[in-house]
């Protein structure tokens, strides 16, 4: 028995190269999706239009012709703007002698679309600021410690001058980063915009997290601020505490000597309740829980 298996096995085979043969020598329909590629613009002209990414091509011929086809090079389906410039409407079976992947034994049913449009305009330069498109997740307890940094921040485009002239900022891929608790560095490429080149392919995102945890800061003496001559103001009291939430790494090297307090004389002078609320300068990335007390009681001198 052992004997008769390869027999078995190369008959089995044999079968099934003869049933295949026999298959792929009848007629077929095949849809078959490739990219579509616009080219021959005039040198330094582009197009702004949205145009579909792909074409999709209805075919009628043999199984082998419809299976090598399948299983070929990668394609594109190439349109020539023939060196024009202005609006043009085209239709993508006018091109097909363009595109000789598509075999003359196979017979070409439908093309879709049918039929695209498209402005083909100059192009121009132009220096745009460049924004981060991404959604942040933390672990419990953690958040950005400060702001978010882009290296570049700005990127140099080339494209058509009606989407260019307006445009302001670029954004970057979409990206959700989630359980974040360390500093993280990111390379992310650019969205898509027709018809443009970017001065690089991708920006450094540098996100700095950290655990956020809040620190009080005691006896911050309160300046008034714009006193006119002739004029003194006595605070009562004179001395607050605040609390502010950051980065533990951040807070953990500030100094009391950071913080300014201060009340602008003109605030005493338009009060009608006996008392002000000081205002801080904090040190960068920092945010501010509470002052203590959040009010100041004051007497204005003569001399």
């Amino acid at each position: 028995m052992k004997k008769k298996i390869p027999i078995i096995i190369i008959s089995v085979i044999f079968s099934i190269i003869v049933w295949g043969t026999i298959s792929l020598s009848s007629e077929y329909y095949s849809n078959i999706e490739v990219p579509l590629r616009i080219i021959n613009f005039p040198q330094g002209y582009t197009t702004s239009s949205e145009l579909p990414k792909k074409v999709t091509v209805k075919l009628k011929g043999e199984g082998w012709k419809l299976f090598t086809l399948n299983i070929g090079k990668e394609v594109t389906y190439d349109v020539s703007v023939k060196g024009d410039s202005g609006f043009k409407e085209i239709k993508i079976a006018d091109y097909l002698s363009d595109n000789r992947w598509i075999v003359s034994e196979l017979a070409v049913i439908d093309i879709i679309p049918g039929k695209i449009s498209c402005l083909i305009e100059r192009k121009i330069k132009k220096n745009i600021a460049i924004t981060a498109d991404i959604k942040l997740d933390f672990k419990a307890g953690f958040g950005l410690s400060k702001q978010i940094t882009l290296e570049p921040d700005s990127v140099m485009v080339e494209g058509p001058q009606s989407l260019l002239k307006n445009l302001s900022e670029v954004k970057t891929k979409e990206v959700k980063l989630s359980s974040l608790d360390k500093r993280t560095i990111k390379n992310i490429g650019f969205a898509e915009l027709p018809g443009t080149d970017f001065g690089t392919n991708f920006v450094t995102i540098t996100l700095e997290v950290q655990r956020i945890v809040d620190k009080q800061f005691d006896d911050i003496t309160v300046e008034v601020l714009d006193v006119p001559p002739g004029r003194n103001v006595v605070l009562l009291p004179n001395k607050i505490s605040c609390s502010v939430r950051g980065g533990i790494e951040i807070l953990g090297k500030l100094e009391k000597k950071q913080f300014n307090a201060f009340i602008h004389y003109r605030e005493i002078v338009l009060d009608t309740l006996g008392s002000v609320v000081p205002q801080m300068d904090l040190p960068a990335n920092t945010n501010l829980v509470y002052i203590k007390p959040d009010r100041l009681r004051y007497i204005i001198k003569k001399y």
